[in-house]
C-alpha cells in the first residue's frame, strides 16, 4: 500500500463544529467546491485503500479581522487502508483537525481530492461530491467521533444510538440491541438510557458519542480527540473498543494528544507540520524522533 513519505517543511475561520458521528445532518447549500466537476480517479491509486487524500489543500479566511487568508493544509497526500489505524501527529495547528474535517466535509476544501472507496468498490471524491450524496456516505459507510456531543433535543441516549445503528442499515430491532450492547460497552448505565443526552457530564456525552460511532462500524471512522474527557477507567473501556475495531475491517484516521494511545492503537503516524506531510511510519519510529514536531503527552 502506498503511503505518505517523509516530505518537507512549512505553515498553516473557524468554521461550523464537526457534526458527530450520529447525525448525517444537512451540508450548507452549494457547498461543493465552486465551478469543479467530479473527475475520475487516477490510475495511480493503490487498489487496497478505503481513502486516498491527494494534494490537499484548505485555507480560511479571517474576515472578523483584516480579510487575510490563512493556509492550513498545502497538498497532502494519505492513504487509509481497511483495518488500518492512521494516527495524526504534530504541534498544535499543523492542520490535523482540519484534516479530518474535509474528508468528512464539514470543511471544504480549496483544491485537492478526497477519495473514499465505497462498500460497492465505487471511488467517490467527497471534495466534489453533491450535497446529499456526502449526507448519504455520513450516515451509512463515514464515521466521524469528536470530543463533543451535540446531540438533538429531546433525544434519549438509547435513540441517538439507535437511531446511528439504523443509517448504517441495521433493521430497527438490530439496532436497538446493538446500542444496548455498545452503552454497555462504554459503560452508560442502564438507567440513563432513557434520559436526554443534554443533561449527561461531558465525559458521558464522549462515551454516547463513541458507542454511536462504532455502532454497526462504518468503512472509514475519523476520531478526533475521542477519549479527550474520560477518566482513566473509561479511556481504557474506550480504548479497548476502538482497539477492536481492526477485526471489522474499519478504517480510521485520528488525532490523540496522548502517547500511550497512538502507540496502543495506531498501525502507522502520519506528522503534519505547517499543513504538510513531513513524516510518516511506525509509531516505534516516528514517536522518538526528536526531530519530529510532535506534541504528545507521555
Amino acid at each position: 500500500m502506498t503511503t505518505p513519505h517523509t516530505t518537507s517543511h512549512t505553515t498553516p475561520h473557524t468554521g461550523p463544529a464537526p457534526t458527530p458521528a450520529f447525525t448525517p445532518t444537512a451540508i450548507p447549500a452549494a457547498s461543493h467546491q465552486a465551478g469543479r466537476a467530479p473527475a475520475d480517479p487516477p490510475t495511480d491509486l493503490p487498489s487496497d485503500t478505503v481513502l486516498s487524500v491527494r494534494g490537499l489543500r484548505k485555507g480560511f479566511t479571517l474576515h472578523t479581522i483584516d480579510g487575510r487568508t490563512v493556509d492550513a493544509l498545502h497538498g497532502v497526500d494519505l492513504d487509509v487502508a481497511p483495518g488500518e489505524h492512521v494516527a495524526l501527529a504534530g504541534t498544535s495547528g499543523a492542520g490535523k483537525s482540519t484534516l479530518l474535517r474535509c474528508v468528512y466535509r464539514t470543511y471544504l476544501s480549496g483544491g485537492g481530492s478526497i477519495w473514499f472507496r465505497t462498500a460497492a468498490g465505487d471511488l467517490r471524491d467527497v471534495a466534489a461530491l453533491p450535497d446529499a450524496e456526502v449526507a448519504d456516505l455520513r450516515g451509512q459507510e463515514i464515521g466521524y467521533v469528536s470530543q463533543f456531543l451535540r446531540p438533538q433535543p429531546r433525544r434519549s441516549v438509547h435513540e441517538i444510538v439507535t437511531s446511528a445503528g439504523t443509517a448504517r442499515g441495521m433493521t430497527r430491532a438490530a439496532a436497538r440491541t446493538a446500542a444496548e450492547a455498545a452503552l454497555h460497552q462504554v459503560a452508560i448505565a442502564e438507567h440513563l438510557w432513557d434520559m436526554h443526552a443534554t443533561v449527561l457530564s461531558g465525559g458521558q456525552k464522549q462515551r454516547v458519542n463513541i458507542a454511536a460511532g462504532t455502532i454497526a462500524p462504518p468503512r472509514l471512522l475519523l476520531l478526533d480527540e475521542p477519549v479527550s474527557a474520560l477518566d482513566p477507567a473509561n479511556r481504557a473501556a474506550v480504548l479497548d473498543l476502538i482497539a477492536r475495531l481492526k477485526e471489522t475491517g474499519t478504517a480510521v484516521l485520528s488525532v490523540f494528544h496522548d502517547l500511550d494511545a497512538i502507540e496502543r492503537l495506531a498501525t502507522r503516524v502520519v506528522v503534519l507540520g505547517g499543513g504538510r506531510v513531513l513524516a510518516a511510519g511506525p509509531p516505534s519510529d516516528i514517536l522518538r524522533d526528536s526531530n519530529l514536531p510532535l506534541e504528545v503527552a507521555r
